[in-house]
């Protein structure tokens, strides 16, 4: 019968939980990797290929989750691809060594990890408290071996690196990388003016479970230059757009399969294209092909006739309150029957701000929109906060809004 490991991935036991996958891997056993907590169904070891693989939860942004099968195999291409990549930019792979601050029951913490493997360079496990302390990351980082000698790869979503950015220690634990790959959710404005003003070699990038991790990245000297976006294809992936403009990507990593609970579904349709949810762009610029997101189209709403992406209008709020006591904010759609749908602002704002005179201020900022763009109300959420990997579960979100809306029409 094919094995099946079910792996409860606690971040305080990072290393330990790793070793735990190796060794069942090397067993030729599939592997399920599981939240710290939380209940997830297991699939059922008799819709298994072949192993060994690991089974990784995807969630997207509209709250559903599904599980991606990838073998072995398809993560040493990822990773190859990656390491091909590195040594494009000039970098000997055998004098770097990785950091890795990401989950290890989310792909991106996962590669991180299995690119150290593939390249036989060190590894160092973040916890995830570190990230919020800036001089004990630092103060650890100074510990490691090999750290100011040899070059340091980090991946990272966008808020640790805003959190790194907000402290000089962070900063300096910034600069002292290589290559600081930055994915999970698109980057704001402010936070590419900061880390350009800082001189940080950020190399934006664009991924996915389905497709092992990353597939398009931004070269650091790019983006020092001003370039914007998620860079070009690596090596072994194909890019394209639907009529619709959602991204779609071939690769030989793709997924086997994916889980929803029942049966086993491909990935791919008859040519071999995965579809993402993401609206993309696709440019040309030096006989390179570039790619942009512009938000994911199931978050994409339509008001007053004007199709409106919510992230897009979440990036540029973020940038307009640049010094502000925000913490984050989410625009969310609710149904109106004038406009079929209007949007709703989320607001978290830092520890000890008047959240009612945050809001004030967001108001004004954002009066000039046009009319579609603009929220039609704003509601104080201080526990609001994206997922560990920097995604936002807007489908929780969503509900709380509807648990909130609702409590406050009952009399």
């Amino acid at each position: 019968m094919r094995g099946l490991v079910a792996l409860r991935c606690n971040p305080a036991q990072a290393e330990q939980r790793a070793l735990q996958l190796a060794q069942a891997l090397e067993q030729g056993d599939w592997v399920q990797l599981l939240p710290p907590v939380g209940t997830s169904g297991l699939i059922p070891r008799a819709l298994l290929p072949d192993g060994p693989g690991v089974v990784v939860a995807s969630g997207g942004t509209s709250g559903g989750q599904q599980h991606c099968l990838q073998p072995c195999s398809h993560l040493d291409l990822s990773a190859s691809a990656t390491g091909q990549w590195l040594q494009q930019q000039g970098y000997d792979l055998q004098q770097c060594m990785v950091l890795n601050p990401l989950p290890l029951h989310h792909v991106s913490g996962l590669m991180s990890w299995w690119r150290s493997r593939c390249w036989r360079v060190g590894h160092a496990w973040l916890q995830p408290g570190l990230m919020r302390d800036p001089d004990a990351l630092e103060q650890l980082c100074g510990s490691l071996p090999g750290w100011g000698e040899q070059q340091i790869l980090i991946s990272l979503v966008p808020t640790q690196l805003q959190r790194l950015l907000t402290h000089n220690a962070g900063v300096r634990v910034l600069k002292a990388c290589a290559v600081i790959w930055v994915g999970g959710a698109v980057l704001s404005p402010v936070l590419m003016k900061a880390a350009r003003a800082e001189g940080l070699r950020l190399a934006p990038c664009y991924g996915a479970t389905e497709t092992a991790a990353m597939v398009t990245a931004l070269a650091p000297e790019d983006f020092l230059a001003g370039a914007t976006g998620c860079g070009s294809p690596l090596e072994d992936v194909e890019l394209r757009l639907t009529q619709a403009g959602a991204l779609q990507v071939r690769t030989a990593r793709l997924a086997l399969a994916r889980w929803l609970g029942e049966g086993l579904e491909d990935v791919r349709d008859q040519q071999g294209w995965w579809t993402s949810g993401d609206a993309g762009c696709l440019t040309t610029e030096s006989n390179q092909l570039r790619l942009n997101i512009d938000g994911r189209l199931d978050g994409a709403i339509h008001s007053g006739g004007e199709t409106v992406f919510p992230e897009q209008l979440e990036s540029r709020l973020q940038a307009a309150a640049f010094g502000l006591p925000l913490e984050a904010v989410l625009l969310l759609a609710v149904e109106d029957r004038e406009w079929g749908q209007r949007l709703v602002a989320l607001v978290r704002p830092a520890a000890g701000a008047n959240g009612e005179d945050l809001i004030k201020h967001l108001r004004h900022l954002s009066a000039d929109w046009p009319p579609a763009d603009r929220p039609m109300h704003w509601r104080l959420c201080p526990m609001l906060a994206p997922m560990a990997n920097g995604k936002w579960q807007r489908g929780h979100w969503q509900q709380w809004l509807r648990l909130l809306e609702a409590e406050s029409t009952e009399f």
